[in-house]
């Protein structure tokens, strides 16, 4: 491909995830019910930003600069009318071990790396992909995750200092010894008063922002009875200037694979938050490869201006499709609503008791478990359970990228099983594709006794064609057996392989095999491998069953076990 070719597909590429006149045009369709939409959405959005932004480590700052910056900008180049951007309680499990070991700045430094890599995705159109991930796996990470949430919460939750350490479950404990040594009754209360509220009020009141009204409520308590508990400090009245303070460039390296996990997850969750929009809207269709761009975008942008990586976010996607938005114009009235507050309202935020943002983020991940959905799968199959399981202690105990690596060879060695249960090897009659003859019974009687017909139905893949081999070269002695692979519906080169070692092999032992109906995709990949060269040489493959059973004949018939009829 010549220089020129290159610059024109690129042209096309970029052209075709970004937004278009029609794609602008449907924000001024239901403006009212956009703006009340994005107002309801930014009321939940606001506790949650500032408490998954001091979880992650960055800051309360940080969460609200990524919900303003990346949710902006997502919403403006997304590809989805109905996403809601911001920071997620699946991407801060991912970033605290950055913040543990490079800082603030290293978390900067990944997102601005994640929102390239997430633009070149989209470039490549590698959207589809991510529609490949099995449910399973994503139900086990989302369990995994929920744990890990509020196992980060638990130091905050007790009042006490977050104890050194990497896994979230050993610092969980190590805080409840602490806690039990000095107790910080008011702090576990808030906490626990907050959770409650949430998850009560979802049941009662679905449509209500209870989260709000819980951190409102805390937040007067601990101001006007003087309560001693943490609260998360003055912030700045305004969003920072853009700026370019990242780790040093020999550093870089050593984030590329924390960098890669951050585009990954972006990208997944997007797609999956994206998904679910369109599930509880009416006509509303995504386009996957237009929302990694847009991810893309927003993490490129905010790390510029003090924010973490962020992800299309499913708990306010819902809401905002829930309280009847008609475009991405509601995502974008969310973002200016968080903006006006970091400009506004600054001093009235710097009172929050963390205590109180730790139980919204415990009752978010308690809300994140759709028990229904994991009792489901895990009734469908002892595989799907076990998928799920693994997934979710590994995302505990070692990292999410490990995890969702886990979970996909877990489910591709059990697909493979299933592949080769579902293929079959089984002997077939001769008779209906046998000519009319003379004495007929008898002649058929006769080839019975000397010829087998095996069909083989489904994939004949390496999962499988070991047991064919021995099934295979198990046959009755008998002087032809004929393979019919018609029925193949697909073909490695290990079931190619197989297969000419069990042509071999009863080829040695004096019996002549014929093959019919191979599909002339699969004869390419015979051919290459050379496992029916002789057959080619001597003639013993046929287009059809009736032709192969023919040539049995005379092959009995020059052997005399078979009288010559007309």
């Amino acid at each position: 491909m010549s220089a020129a070719d290159l610059a024109r597909s690129l042209a096309a590429r970029t052209a075709s995830v970004l937004p278009d006149r029609h794609t602008l045009a449907t924000m001024g369709r239901s403006p009212r019910r956009d703006l009340l939409a994005g107002l309801t959405v930014a009321i939940v959005a606001l506790p949650l930003a500032l408490g998954f932004g001091i979880s992650s480590g960055a800051g309360a700052a940080a969460g609200l600069v990524t919900a303003v910056v990346a949710g902006a900008l997502a919403a403006a180049f997304g590809g989805s009318n109905l996403q809601v951007t911001g920071p997620t309680g699946a991407m801060t499990v991912v970033l605290v071990p950055i913040v543990h070991q490079y800082g603030v700045d290293g978390v900067l430094t990944v997102g601005l790396i994640a929102g390239v890599l997430l633009i070149g995705l989209a470039l490549l159109h590698a959207g589809r992909w991510m529609a490949y991930v099995p449910v399973p796996v994503v139900e086990g990470f989302t369990l995994g995750i929920a744990a890990v949430i509020a196992l980060q919460q638990i130091p905050s939750a007790l009042g006490v200092p977050a104890p050194s350490g990497a896994n979230p479950a050993v610092v969980a404990v190590r805080a409840a010894g602490d806690f039990a040594a000095h107790p910080h009754w008011a702090t576990a209360a808030i906490t626990a008063g907050v959770a409650a509220l949430m998850l009560a009020g979802a049941r009662l009141r679905p449509g209500i922002p209870f989260s709000l009204l819980a951190v409102v409520a805390a937040t007067l308590l601990v101001a006007l009875a003087d309560l001693p508990v943490a609260t998360i400090g003055a912030l700045p009245a305004g969003l920072p200037a853009p700026s370019l303070s990242f780790v040093q460039a020999g550093q870089v390296a050593a984030l590329l694979p924390a960098a890669l996990a951050v585009a990954a997850l972006a990208a997944l969750e997007s797609l999956m938050s994206a998904s679910a929009a369109d599930a509880m809207s009416v006509s509303e269709r995504h386009d996957s490869n237009r929302e990694l761009f847009g991810q893309g975008v927003a993490n490129l942008a905010a790390p510029l201006f003090g924010g973490v990586a962020a992800t299309g976010a499913i708990a306010r996607t819902a809401v905002n499709v829930r309280t009847g938005a008609a475009s991405r114009l509601a995502a974008l009235v969310h973002a200016a609503v968080l903006a006006v507050i970091v400009f506004a309202a600054a001093p009235l935020v710097a009172g929050i008791p963390v205590a109180a943002l730790a139980g919204v983020l415990i009752a978010t991940a308690i809300r994140m478990v759709e028990v229904g959905s994991l009792t489901a799968l895990a009734r469908s199959g002892r595989g799907e359970a076990l998928i799920i399981a693994l997934t979710a202690i590994v995302t505990v105990a070692s990292t999410l990228v490990n995890a969702v690596v886990v979970g996909l060879l877990v489910a591709g060695v059990l697909a493979l099983r299933q592949v080769a249960q579902a293929a079959r090897l089984e002997q077939v009659p001769l008779h209906a594709d046998l000519p009319p003859a003379d004495h007929h019974e008898e002649e058929q009687a006769l080839l019975a006794e000397h010829i087998v017909a095996y069909r083989i139905d489904g994939p004949l893949l390496f999962a499988a064609a070991h047991r064919f081999l021995l099934e295979l070269t198990e046959a009755a002695q008998v002087q032809v057996v004929i393979l019919r692979l018609s029925r193949v519906s697909a073909l490695d080169a290990s079931g190619a392989k197989v297969l000419g070692d069990a042509i071999d092999k009863l080829t040695r032992r004096g019996t002549l095999v014929l093959v019919s109906g191979v599909r002339a995709e699969h004869l390419h990949r015979m051919d290459a491998l050379g496992v029916l060269d002789t057959l080619h040489d001597t003639g013993r493959i046929f287009p059809n069953t009736p032709q192969a059973i023919a040539h049995a004949r005379a092959h009995l018939q020059r052997a005399g076990l078979l009288s010559q009829r007309t």
